[in-house]
């Protein structure tokens, strides 16, 4: 067990059955009273973000998940997800991966990959898994993708502050500079899925 006060972006800890992960943590102190630890975590098992409150001294269960890269197969909107923990997830759709080592395939569902929009097929992604079930994806800052489809490129013009809508080989949508045009490969920032450079 953990002091909520160790408690920073990136720990996982269980309460109540569920798997946290924190996104933010802020220390707040309340004049002579106890101090009050507040975080914004993503629940892992459902895929919800939610804020939580503690107070200083109180306790939580810190787990260690396990990180595998595994290769991005495809994803199947309609699928339902069989698994236990997988059930205990709202969305539809499922994510499918398979281990380069020893080639066993993991389904996971869409509603937990926070950032499955930005999978490529064929490419290799790290999951986090606990007791073998797969829980998250850690998505790199930037992935390159080919540009599918776009406007014009207008020639000579390497400004980026002027923009245009662009399709990318995944079906992202983004705005890129006017120099890009069809078939350049770009890096696309997976926080935000804007532009950062061409690659």
């Amino acid at each position: 067990m953990i002091s909520v006060t160790e408690l920073r972006a990136g720990i996982v800890f269980e309460e109540k059955g569920q798997i946290y992960q924190v996104l933010s943590y802020e220390h707040i102190k309340m004049g002579r009273g106890s101090a009050n630890i507040k975080v914004k975590v993503k629940n892992l098992l459902s895929g919800a973000t939610i804020n939580k409150s503690f107070i200083s001294g109180a306790r939580v269960n810190n787990i260690d998940l396990i990180k595998k890269d595994l290769q991005f197969l495809y994803k199947d909107p309609s699928a339902r997800a069989s698994t236990e923990l997988s059930r205990m997830s709202s969305g539809q759709g499922l994510a499918y991966f398979m281990d380069p080592g020893n080639f066993e395939q993991v389904s996971i569902s869409l509603s937990k990959l926070s950032g499955h929009e930005f999978l490529k097929e064929g490419d290799n992604f790290s999951l986090s898994f606990y007791n073998n079930e797969p829980l998250s994806l850690n998505l790199p800052s930037k992935i390159k993708f080919k540009v599918l489809e776009t406007g014009p490129s207008v020639r000579g013009n390497t400004a980026t502050n002027v923009f245009k809508d662009a399709i990318l080989e995944n079906g992202i949508k983004t705005k890129v500079p006017l120099f890009i045009k069809t078939g350049d490969s770009i890096s696309i920032d997976t926080k935000t899925g804007a532009y950062t450079e061409k690659a």
